[in-house]
């Protein structure tokens, strides 16, 4: 086996997103595919966003022969009535229009910030399982996170309640890191998930201890996130994934990186740090013994 290859088969079930890069989407997705990675996590402004339209933008994706991870984001969905459900709604048909032109097999719906919408958790289970329902014929399954600013739900203990009180086949959890570093959420009410319902993982750290606010969470987690290994929360970081592979969790894990530097810098340099931030995942937390904090920075690729 090659050096390359040996590469691929370490960081296979580990993807990027789209948001970390800076660039057209062509470049993206060829940094990604010779940094070894073989899955990417794309937005709806990766379509749009084309200078040639959303379709091209969806053979972009397709040649590049990345696999996508999902599709994002559907935002203030649940909870609505009347004229802004209806809204919500069609949006919510178009964007799973895109998902499934693009053959990503999840649509990640963020819990919603909207002053508007009802605090009645069976409120937002009905309207998620709507969404699951119409997204059944087309294969997608539905991944619901709760943001760390979510106005009702802004931890994933409470967007499994949600998910649960719907119990709808196609709808699940779509877990985080960030939000639940800075929500604080203890990680023992993972025992509590079906590893089946969890369509998503989102890895991501962050440089300082603590965002206390609302406001906090949105201004780091938009602009000062890094990539695992990089930040200040590791042990927590290796305690979630080695708890989701205890639980037997086999799915996808994304990396969501939004950070103002890396937009700065050479798509190849970022997708290295990608490249070894998975490598010290696969091979040192899940394959092997605890790592020490830090000696994600003193590896070579």
């Amino acid at each position: 086996m090659n050096h390359s290859r040996s590469i691929e088969e370490a960081v296979r079930g580990f993807g990027m997103d789209t948001i970390t890069l800076a660039g057209p989407l062509k470049a993206k997705l060829q940094a990604m595919r010779e940094a070894g990675f073989s899955q990417v996590m794309l937005k709806a402004n990766d379509l749009v966003g084309h200078p040639e339209g959303w379709q091209a933008a969806v053979r972009e994706v397709r040649e590049s022969g990345l696999r996508g991870t999902g599709f994002q984001v559907l935002r203030d969905f649940e909870g609505l009535s009347g004229h802004l459900h209806e809204y919500k709604l069609d949006i919510a048909k178009t964007m799973l229009q895109m998902c499934a032109a693009l053959g990503s097999k999840v649509l990640l719906v963020c819990s919603s910030t909207s002053a508007h919408a009802s605090q009645d958790l069976d409120h937002h289970a009905r309207d998620l399982r709507k969404l699951a329902m119409l997204a059944l014929p087309l294969g997608i399954r539905i991944a619901y996170e709760g943001l760390s600013w979510g106005r009702t739900v802004n931890e994933y203990t409470t967007a499994w309640d949600v998910v649960c009180r719907a119990d709808c086949p196609n709808l699940g959890i779509g877990l985080d890191s960030f939000h639940m570093l800075a929500a604080k959420t203890p990680l023992d009410a993972l025992a509590d998930i079906d590893p089946d319902k969890i369509f998503l993982v989102q890895l991501s750290d962050f440089l300082w201890q603590e965002a206390r606010t609302f406001e906090e969470r949105m201004t780091t987690a938009r602009t000062y996130r890094v990539f695992p290994g990089e930040g200040v929360h590791t042990p927590q970081i290796i305690e979630l994934v080695q708890a989701l592979d205890r639980m037997g969790y086999v799915g996808d894990h994304s990396f969501e990186v939004f950070n103002d530097d890396y937009q700065q810098m050479p798509l190849p340099m970022v997708c290295d740090r990608a490249r070894r931030s998975a490598l010290w995942l696969a091979e040192d937390v899940l394959r092997r013994s605890l790592p020490l904090p830090g000696q994600l920075r003193l590896r070579t690729a």
